[in-house]
Order: structure tokens, then C-alpha cells, then sequence
């Protein structure tokens, strides 16, 4: 167990509850304290859902501890199947209620007695997984359990459609900007001539599951969730999967390829070139904006990129290959999937770095004083801290990163949207220029070399004046500069004349 502030990805029963309550009509159980119960508030917040969220906690309390769950467990889902009618059930414990090392097959099997709907356990080792890691078990052990479902029925369809079709594995709710991605995908299978045949689990019924083996092939766009899914799928069903998220120009087209590639490999008669060409050179801006004068303003910028490893990846390819900017490092969260990482990433920048130890990409990006940051929340807090601009590109997310316009990520318009954010991330000439003459909300309150403690000094009243008529674009590394001198000469007060000081022994 770890004690943190802030942590990148949440615990196990978090990704649990965001694939219940990504299909329809699935009721999920929590048994947890009243601590725990904290994903209603944070789903219907953040995501503007408009819809009360089907969670529901089996509270653990002292009576609990004394006596034991079971009863108080199977009464909890055995109400909800009356009073809601779910096709699903799912019980999941949370690290908390782990602890009391419950049979919790057991409860699931005495409920399954009443019930009407289906009840199954999350089974996920809540002491070895995190959210993102649960969320994809969790959606391959209810797509298995419907597939073995509909099999023992006789009611599982495996014959192929008439047509090239694809499920759309992985996209859920809390998911960065996953709702428009959805119709940016779906957009692109239709003008590819390819029948969405379903996407899950976002929106998707759990009867659907058993029609999944006649797709002719599944698309992960993100590599945190799904993956795990279409795996099984190729083992039980020998059904190929398509794994290349579609970000930016080069690697939408290689996805396109991909696809094409799979789909004549079963008899298809596909030829995508002509599509690549006419979107890449004229429907697309990015590829035409890179060649623009405003783009060639970036080229050898230094920017740092961190995130889940999907976005963080597609950004640093973005970044290094179609738009010039030197990545100085890029650096993940993922690190229960880094190999993967660092393979995709190594050769578009200097160092690669995994961790989810926020402290450590603060000081990190604090070292390097990048131009731009491309990261989370965490990261744009850090940004703000630092006097360097941020643009968020992975999760964790807040609500303005749920935005009520059209912004994909994925895709050819997403594209755009992406360019737009790295652009705009970016403090460009004359804005420089108008810091420089007019100064800046956020310009006057920068740190130290790292971020993870305070620096202990005082900056005199005299000494913060001078220090505010320095331009913007340098204050931050002046500012450091001159502690670093102080700290090194003992000074606890930082004065105009310290200042000075430390400007002539740098020769400034």
C-alpha cells in the first residue's frame, strides 16, 4: 500500500466500477467502508453524466467486522435485482475490504439463487493491479463469461458478417476524450466501407457480447484497456486485432494499413492508398500546418510529454516526428507495461523516464525547463508552478477536460484538434514580446531547481521588485539562478543587492 496525495491511476475497484457502469443496464455492488464510496460524486461530476450512476455500496461497518458480510452482501444484490431489473450484476471488493479476505464466490453464488439478473465477481487482485489494469481484466472476464454464456446455450454465432466488420474494444466512461473518439472512429470505419459491428463497453448491452466473433477483426485504440479482451478473442475465435492507436498523421495511415492488411488477409478486396493520400494532404491540416511558417517557429523547441502510455507515446511521435520539437524526455505511469513504452518512444527522444512518483517528473520538468509540457493535471499544475505552459493530453483529467465541443484525439480530425492543443500550448514570439513589455498573470511566482519541497529563502521587498522587472520569459531562471547562489553563500534574505550579486557571477 502507498500513501499519496496524488496518484495516476487509482485503485483496483476504480476500473472495476467505470466498466460496469460503461454498459447498460449493469448494476455494480461495492463492498467497501463509507471511504471508498467516492466514484458516484467523481463520475457524475466529472463526465456531466446525466444519468444517476448504477453504483451501489455494501457498507462495511462495525457490525460487519463483528459478524461478518455474507448476509448483509447477497441482501444488498438480491434489492437491487428487484428494485433496478440489471441484465449484470458485478461485485467487487475495494483494497480496503480486501483485507478481511472474504469469500466473496460465495456470496456471489448464494445471490445468483434469488436473482434473476446475473451476478458475477470481479475477480482482480486488488493488492497487485491498479485501475487501469482491473478495468482491462474486468471487461475480458464479462465479455468471456457472456461468450461461455451464449456457447452453453447454443446460442453463440461464430459464422463471419457479410461484409468487413470491427468491434471497437476499450472505450469507456472517465476515458480522456473517449466519447468523441468513438464517433471519430466510427466515422472513419464508415468511409473505410467497414461495419462497426460493436463497441464496448461504453453504451453497449451485455447481450451484444455473443455477436462479437463474427467481427473480422477488433481495433484497440487504447493500449491500457482492451487489449486483454482481443486476446481471448484471437485464441477462442482466431479474430485478429488491430492495435495501432490512430494519432496523428503517420500513425493513423499505418493504422489504416494495418487494417487493410487484415482484411484482405480473410478474403477481403481493400485498397486504402488513395484514401491516405486524399485525407493526409487535403482534408487533414496537420500535415499541411507542419510545413507552415507558424509551425517552423517550433522546430527544436524543447517540450516534455508524460502520460498513460497511449497518449503519451502517440504525443511524443507527434511531437519529435511530424512537428519538429525536440523531446527531451518522455516518460509514462504504465510502468507495469514500460518495455513496451520505451520501444515505442526511444528513438524520438533523449531519455525516457517511469515512474508515477509526481515529484519526481515535478523535479524533472523543473531541471530541464522545457518550452512546453504536454501531461496531465498533475503536470499542468506543475506547468503553472513553474511559469511553463502545459497542454493536457492523458488522464488524470479534470471536468474542462470533458469538453461539451467536438475533440477527438483519434483519427484525421483529431489530427487537428491535436495540432491546435500543441500550437497553442507553446508561448509564441509576440506573446513573448507582449510578457516582455505588459508582464503576465501567473509570470511573478516561480521556484526552485525542483518542485518536491519549498526553498526556505526570503525574497525582499526590494529584491522582489527588481526581480518583477525582469522580462517573463527568463524571471523563472534568474529566479533560480540567484537561490542557488544565495543557498550556496548561506543567505536566508534574498535583497536587490543579492540580486545583483548573483547576476555578475554568472557574468549576466
Amino acid at each position: 500500500m502507498k500513501l499519496a496525495y496524488w496518484m495516476y491511476s487509482g485503485p483496483a475497484h476504480i476500473g472495476t466500477l467505470r466498466i460496469a457502469s460503461s454498459f447498460k443496464n449493469v448494476h455494480a455492488i461495492m463492498h467497501a467502508p463509507l471511504g471508498d464510496d467516492y466514484f458516484n460524486v467523481m463520475r457524475s461530476m466529472l463526465s456531466r453524466e446525466r444519468n444517476f450512476t448504477p453504483v451501489t455500496t455494501s457498507v462495511v461497518d462495525r457490525n460487519v467486522l463483528a459478524r461478518g458480510s455474507q448476509e448483509k452482501v447477497v441482501d444488498n444484490i438480491v434489492r437491487k435485482d428487484a428494485e433496478e431489473h440489471p441484465d449484470l450484476i458485478v461485485l467487487t471488493p475495494t483494497c480496503t475490504s480486501s483485507i478481511l479476505q472474504e469469500d466473496l464466490h460465495n456470496f456471489v453464488e448464494r445471490a445468483q439463487l434469488e436473482a434473476k439478473g446475473d451476478v458475477m465477481l470481479a475477480d482482480v487482485n486488488h493488492y497487485r493491479y491498479n485501475e487501469l489494469q482491473a478495468a482491462d481484466r474486468t471487461l475480458q472476464q464479462i465479455v468471456q463469461y457472456y461468450i461461455e454464456k451464449a456457447r452453453k446455450r447454443g446460442e453463440l454465432p461464430t459464422e463471419k458478417t457479410a461484409k468487413p466488420s470491427v468491434n471497437i474494444i476499450g472505450v469507456s466512461t472517465l476515458g480522456f476524450h473517449n466519447n468523441h473518439d468513438v464517433t471519430e472512429l466510427k466515422r472513419l470505419m464508415t468511409d473505410l466501407g467497414i461495419q462497426v459491428n460493436t463497441v464496448i463497453p461504453e453504451g453497449a448491452s451485455v447481450h451484444e457480447l455473443k455477436t462479437m466473433p463474427q467481427a473480422w477483426f477488433n481495433l484497440i485504440p487504447y493500449r491500457e484497456l482492451g487489449l486483454t479482451t482481443a486476446k481471448y478473442l484471437e485464441e477462442e475465435f482466431g479474430t485478429p486485432y488491430v492495435d495501432i492507436t490512430p494519432m496523428g498523421v503517420v500513425e493513423t495511415a499505418r493504422c489504416i494499413r494495418k487494417i487493410q492488411q487484415v482484411i484482405n488477409a480473410q478474403g477481403g478486396e481493400v485498397n486504402y492508398e488513395d484514401f491516405i493520400n486524399e485525407q493526409t494532404l487535403h482534408v487533414s491540416q496537420a500535415a499541411w500546418f507542419s510545413r507552415s511558417i507558424d509551425c517552423q517557429n517550433l522546430t527544436g523547441k524543447k517540450a516534455v510529454v508524460f502520460g498513460d502510455n497511449t497518449h503519451a507515446a502517440a504525443l511524443t511521435k507527434i511531437l519529435s516526428r511530424e512537428m519538429g520539437i525536440h523531446v527531451v524526455w518522455a516518460g509514462t505511469y504504465c510502468k507495469y507495461d514500460a518495455d513496451w513504452f520505451r520501444e515505442q518512444v526511444s528513438e524520438y527522444c533523449d531519455e525516457v523516464l517511469i515512474t508515477d512518483d509526481h515529484g519526481e517528473i515535478g523535479d524533472a520538468i523543473a531541471r530541464v525547463e522545457p518550452s512546453a509540457i504536454f501531461g496531465t493535471q498533475m503536470e499542468r499544475h506543475v506547468g503553472k508552478r513553474l511559469d511553463i505552459p502545459c497542454g493536457v493530453i492523458a488522464a488524470p483529467i479534470h471536468v474542462q477536460n470533458f469538453p461539451i465541443g467536438y475533440k477527438p484525439f483519434m483519427g484525421y480530425e483529431g489530427t487537428n484538434q491535436i495540432t491546435d492543443l500543441i500550437y497553442n500550448s507553446f508561448t509564441l514570439g509576440m506573446e513573448d514580446h507582449l510578457l516582455e513589455i505588459f508582464g503576465g498573470h501567473d509570470t511573478k511566482e516561480v521556484i526552485t531547481k525542483g518542485i518536491s519541497a519549498e526553498s526556505g529563502l526570503n525574497w525582499t521587498k526590494d529584491g522582489q521588485a527588481e526581480l518583477n522587472k525582469i522580462p517573463g520569459f527568463v524571471r523563472g531562471k534568474v529566479k533560480r539562478n540567484t537561490e542557488k547562489f544565495a543557498r550556496e553563500r548561506g543567505f536566508k534574505d534574498i535583497s536587490a543587492e543579492v540580486l545583483y550579486a548573483a547576476k555578475e557571477s554568472v557574468g549576466a
